[in-house]
């Protein structure tokens, strides 16, 4: 399976799509423990990457063109921290996959791995936190084992999007270490963090784009 900046096109699509589908219940969530704005916020953002990466020309646009359009949209349509730690995240995918004219599999699995890294580095958080590093850290780490292994990329997103749905229901039973929610102190327990859950949509539609393709 070969990635190119087209296949990517469709990759944000669908992951606008998806969130856009679970909007209102990321609100909800965030309704909880938050403003309740996190899935206006991550609706805004998807949609204005997915419109970015679409208005490039496939044929000029290398598949790290693709990343850092996303990136900057993503960063311009949200002001919450979802903003920049997914603009940061998606700026490393593209990093990670510098120069190349389109991605063989292991580039897109090291592409994955550097965004769930650019993520935790950015927001300073580590797995427990009850925070959105809660899907990634263990989604990515799953891929990567996967691949190590010798597994298929259907495989390994097939694994890292359990990993993330673990981690996000991991979520509903830990104290908040970072943000709004932490000033509740034992209150968000019994309540996932909405960060977590629009990760695991995202990964989860990250799979199904893998699993469709390939």
């Amino acid at each position: 399976m070969v990635i190119t900046t087209e296949d990517l096109q469709r990759l944000f699509a669908l992951i606008a799509g998806d969130i856009a589908v679970q909007r209102d219940h990321l609100c909800e969530l965030d309704g909880a423990i938050g403003d309740g704005d996190h899935g206006l916020a991550m609706d805004a953002g998807c949609e204005a990457a997915a419109k970015a990466v679409a208005a490039l020309d496939p044929a000029q646009a290398a598949p790290t063109a693709a990343f850092n359009a996303a990136a900057k949209a993503f960063l311009n349509a949200v002001g919450a921290s979802s903003g920049p730690l997914y603009a940061t995240a998606l700026m490393r995918a593209g990093a990670a996959v510098k120069d190349r004219p389109e991605l063989s599999e292991d580039d897109f699995v090291r592409a994955f791995a550097a965004m769930a890294q650019g993520i935790q580095e950015r927001g300073k958080a580590e797995p427990g936190e009850k925070t959105m590093v809660d899907a990634w850290r263990p989604a990515a780490d799953a891929a990567l084992h996967a691949w190590a292994e010798g597994m298929a990329l259907p495989q390994c997103f097939d694994r890292a999007q359990r990993a993330a749905r673990d981690g996000c229901e991991a979520t509903r039973d830990m104290v908040a270490a970072k943000g709004r929610a932490s000033r509740l102190g034992e209150r968000v327990i019994g309540h996932i963090d909405p960060g977590a859950a629009s990760a695991a949509i995202i990964i989860a539609a990250i799979t199904k784009f893998v699993q469709h393709d390939g």
